[in-house]
């Protein structure tokens, strides 16, 4: 009956397997911030540099981020954010590039 009262974390997508993995979702979360940032700001051309370069940095935490996953949660949040932020930065690179 404990699993009746138990309480669900909201992690608990990520970490299916039971365990904690503090880094995997901290790269899985940042780069989803880092893909939505970007993708958002790809929508105004004046916003090139701000888009490029966050695009930039998701796609790296993305890689790095998909390399060390854990779970398939991660590795679902981590693309999500990963195709985000590459969109984002070819729309920013595309708009002006990584220099005003």
């Amino acid at each position: 009956m404990a699993q009746a009262v138990r309480w669900n974390h909201p992690f608990s997508y990520l970490n299916s397997d039971g365990k904690r993995h503090p880094v995997e979702n901290s790269f899985a979360t940042a780069t989803m911030v880092l893909g939505l940032i970007a993708v958002i700001s790809a929508w105004w051309p004046g916003l090139h540099v701000l888009g490029s370069w966050t695009g930039l940095a998701g796609i790296l935490t993305g890689a790095w981020g998909q390399y060390i996953s854990a779970t398939t949660g991660e590795r679902f949040v981590t693309i999500i954010g990963l195709g985000a932020a590459a969109v984002g930065f070819y729309l920013g690179v595309a708009h002006g590039g990584l220099v005003p």
